[in-house]
């Protein structure tokens, strides 16, 4: 019979592979989110107290990045562009599109894990607005016709 570890146990142990120094705290961020695909305060809590910096500067750091994440991320991450340009062309309107179709709201997962749902500031790519992201791969002018054809019907299940 296996032990069942639990999370300060987990974290823990990739502690262990680190002095405790301040400056490896965004590395120490992305071993835990890479164990756990989220960053949990538990964890936070934990790296704060190893590395002595405060609670809210180990907050600050894994909010501040768009690449940390607070709840666990869907196999498909969607990401629509908030630039001027996207937002010129109807990206409000495509995010509604895109909430209504997963059933969720930008900075959630789908509880089947497939999707979750956030915002970038801008993909780059504005001659093509309105744009998302889905896993880095760029969709462009998108429609709500469009949205339908991405998202399968029975997604929000």
């Amino acid at each position: 019979m296996h032990k069942k570890y639990t999370m300060r146990e987990r974290v823990d142990a990739i502690l262990s592979g680190f002095e405790g120094k301040e400056s490896e705290l965004i590395a120490i961020l992305q071993r835990v989110q890479a164990e756990f695909g989220c960053l949990r305060d538990e964890a936070m809590l934990a790296i704060a107290r190893f590395t002595g910096v405060p609670e809210s500067r180990v907050y600050a750091a894994a909010t501040f990045y768009n690449h940390f994440h607070r709840a666990p991320v869907g196999k498909k991450h969607v990401q629509v562009c908030r630039g001027i340009s996207c937002h010129l062309q109807g990206a409000p309107h495509i995010l509604r599109a895109i909430e209504k179709r997963l059933g969720i709201k930008v900075g959630e997962t789908t509880k089947d894990l497939e999707y979750s749902l956030g915002a970038i500031g801008c993909t780059g790519t504005c001659a093509r607005a309105p744009c998302i992201m889905i896993n880095g791969k760029v969709e462009s002018r998108m429609t709500p016709q469009k949205v339908v054809k991405l998202f399968p019907k029975g997604v929000q299940e």
